[in-house]
């Protein structure tokens, strides 16, 4: 029975290893050459990173592959693995579409060609064997110039049957000297009525309180309660959610001990700030959302309560999920709504 929703899950860093490597063997004799079997292969690429910097680089390694032929393979696989292995409902897909299309093409070509990389994404997520609600969530890129980012807010406004919302990624600590960039995309984003994420306060480096006011979500979020807890009271009266993803703390350096996490809960609950907890790269770190649940139990980080209320939040601020509830209540629903005959009958 699928009953989670996933909220922050690039699509560069959703394939898992195996997956991979099965498309190396296949495709890039060269490529496998480098490593001399599968073991080898796993380590380097969900071994922890000693930066965010260091760690983002090997997105580039899935997205040189994801092309508009070979994205169907990946996101078959990727649905199917959350649907079955992950027990989701709903999952939240963000990338940058500038980034999987033909590098030989101009700049001016690129842009024309996202809206065709959205289409497939979304045309290949939709699986009635694996029914799950699924939706993209278009980044920005802080390495990418103003031109290709704006590009980037108008396809989503545009494609608002497949895109639910933007997102500004590839490393918080290059925001700064770009900032009114950043505001104008993101008052413009607001303008035309698209929801807003934004990787911010991940790092220590990446906190930029100038763009705060203008998303609905946080990606990460965790140096709000950790460094700046005076700007929690803000934070829950915008409504806003911190998308928390345990494991990317440990694997990009930015935490040595994931029990520090217990800190960044404590406070938000305290000051009634919702937090959804997600994956980020599950196929990066190799984990599944289910593990990154029993995982802060099994640390004491928070309690069964807790998990259920960030389950919660996970569905109440998901973007394109429009049940009102999440799947367990819509369940406990049916299941009282039939007369005890008829359920005991059915077993």
């Amino acid at each position: 029975m699928a009953l989670y929703a996933e909220l922050h899950r690039h699509l560069g860093g959703s394939v898992v290893p195996r997956i991979l490597w099965g498309y190396f063997q296949r495709h890039s004799d060269q490529f496998v050459q480098r490593f001399g079997d599968y073991q080898e292969f796993e380590e380097f690429y969900t071994k922890p990173r000693n930066t965010l910097e260091e760690y983002l680089e090997l997105h580039t390694l899935v997205e040189s592959v994801q092309t508009i032929e070979t994205l169907p393979y990946f996101i078959y696989r990727l649905v199917r693995g959350a649907y079955i292995f992950e027990n989701l409902a709903y999952l939240e897909l963000r990338y940058t579409p500038y980034l999987r299309t033909p590098e030989h093409l101009s700049q001016s070509q690129r842009i024309d060609k996202m809206a065709e990389i959205v289409d497939v994404v979304g045309k290949a997520s939709k699986l009635s064997e694996y029914p799950i609600v699924t939706s993209q969530i278009l980044c920005m890129h802080s390495r990418l110039p103003y031109e290709v980012n704006k590009a980037i807010v108008d396809l989503a406004a545009q494609s608002r049957q497949y895109v639910c919302a933007i997102d500004v990624a590839g490393g918080d600590s290059g925001y700064g000297e770009r900032m009114n960039e950043w505001i104008q995309l993101y008052e413009y984003a607001l303008s035309v009525g698209l929801n807003t994420t934004g990787h911010v306060y991940e790092t220590k480096d990446g906190c930029h309180p100038q763009l705060l006011p203008y998303l609905m979500r946080i990606g990460h979020g965790i140096q709000i309660p950790l460094q700046y807890p005076d700007l929690l009271e803000d934070v829950a009266r915008r409504g806003q959610c911190l998308e928390v993803c345990p494991t990317t703390y440990i694997q990009t350096g930015t935490l040595e001990d994931i029990r520090k996490l217990k800190l960044v809960f404590d406070r938000c609950f305290d000051a009634g700030v919702d937090i959804a907890i997600c994956t980020d790269n599950a196929g990066l770190h190799n984990v599944r959302l289910p593990f990154e649940y029993e995982n802060l139990l099994t640390y004491d980080i928070i309690d069964f309560e807790m998990l259920q209320a960030c389950q919660d939040a996970a569905f109440r601020h998901a973007f394109a999920w429009t049940y009102g509830e999440r799947p367990a209540l819509l369940l406990n629903g049916l299941l009282h709504s039939q007369p005890q005959e008829a359920v005991i009958g059915n077993w």
